[in-house]
């Protein structure tokens, strides 16, 4: 008999980064900046330097990164705080393998990218206009000081991707009190110290707390005109949907890294008590993976961006048209109750040790409620569209 998965609070890595078996400091990376960067040298990729935006829109075509992914923060909680306020936002763009940040007239353009095997991989590329030259291809550096912030219990233990709410500050302060958010917290914990586009219909949330719109009867916005100078900003939303998938894909990245960190140290092991471990981590990942622990949304929500519109035609669909990727946004996220991270190339590199009970785990969820259309329709889609499928999902 299926019984519905509670949600948990997520274990934590306690090895060493630089065990033998993960080595972070030093192994060889496969991600998109990799990738670039081997393009940059070789000449068959240019960056261009453009005004105030710097090697932004470059950097965004060369990572696949959408400008309708644009999420604006105003709270100070990053490496260049000190440049950041509601007059001068940071801009986050995103797509499921790399997240960018983009500061106007900051010294460097900051990248966090999901490394198949590494996890979250940091990087910055200099982007202050006294320090480009233009004699030589620029390059994405490889910045371990964000460790000091992004490995932390809220990143499970392993290099991980942070969302934060903050409070508004008080008028001594320089900035509010940041609270990490995952999916399980209610709208009204969420998007302190963020610009919000869009509509989250009755719901309220901490979004829009600004100066600027102090005056207003609602802080509701359709876009972010007239805030601030849109000198250097890509467009001029940072849109509700983009921050809901946003935030579940950080607890979902964070999650397979630290599955794939303890398969790796564990193995070796006592085969018993790692098969153990093993199931209990199954668990964590698989109560993510399909929204176990997700907190309902309260009323319809609405993007301006058009982010929604494609980000529900992408991934791979089944025979029927379905995918992964589509959005609901009445009550939940997602359409379908399973994450589009299982296709992600982290989720392929787990190792047998913890991918078997992975899919053991998800295969019992999804089976016990083949009446609901929904999971039905998540076990045709997979088997439509994974090939490394265990044997017992085939009908």
């Amino acid at each position: 008999m299926w019984v519905s998965p509670g949600a948990q609070h997520a274990g934590t890595f306690r090895g060493s980064l630089d065990d033998p078996s993960i080595n972070y400091s030093n192994a060889s990376l496969n991600n998109l900046v990799s990738d670039v960067n081997s393009r940059l040298l070789d000449g068959s990729l240019r960056f261009r330097f453009d005004g105030r935006s710097g090697f932004l829109q470059s950097a965004l075509d060369a990572l696949q990164l959408p400008v309708d992914s644009q999420l604006l923060v105003f709270s100070r909680t990053s490496l260049q705080g000190r440049r950041i306020s509601e007059q001068n936002p940071r801009a986050l763009f995103f797509n499921d393998r790399v997240a960018l940040g983009w500061v106007r007239d900051g010294d460097v353009i900051e990248v966090a990218a999901h490394d198949a095997t590494d996890g979250v991989v940091f990087y910055t590329i200099d982007n202050a206009a006294s320090g480009f030259s233009g004699t030589s291809p620029p390059q994405f550096k490889r910045r371990f000081e964000c460790l000091g912030c992004h490995v932390t219990g809220d990143t499970l233990g392993v290099p991980g991707l942070l969302m934060f709410s903050t409070t508004r500050p008080e008028p001594s302060q320089l900035s509010g009190f940041p609270h990490h958010i995952d999916q399980s917290d209610p709208l009204e914990r969420r998007f302190g110290g963020w610009f919000v586009t869009g509509s989250a219909g009755a719901a309220r949330h901490m979004g829009n707390a600004a100066a600027a719109l102090d005056s207003r009867t609602t802080r509701e916005l359709a876009s972010v005109a007239g805030l601030f100078d849109p000198d250097g900003y890509r467009t001029l939303t940072s849109d509700v949907v983009a921050h809901l998938v946003l935030t579940h894909q950080a607890g979902m990245t964070n999650l397979l890294t630290r599955a794939g960190w303890e398969a790796r140290v564990a193995a070796g092991g006592d085969a018993g008590s790692v098969a153990v471990l093993m199931r209990g981590i199954a668990s964590e990942v698989v109560d993510h993976l399909v929204f176990a622990d997700e907190a309902p949304l309260p009323d319809r929500i609405r993007g301006t961006s058009g982010f929604a519109e494609r980000f529900s035609a992408g991934g791979p669909r089944d025979r029927k048209g379905r995918s992964l990727y589509e959005l609901d946004l009445n009550r939940r996220l997602m359409k379908y109750p399973c994450s589009y991270l299982i296709y992600s190339p982290a989720f392929e590199a787990l190792p047998a040790a913890v991918k078997d009970p992975v899919y053991r785990r998800l295969w019992d969820v999804l089976s016990g409620r083949r009446d609901d259309p929904r999971y039905r329709a998540v076990i045709e889609i997979l088997r439509d569209t994974k090939k490394d499928l265990p044997r017992y999902y085939l009908p």
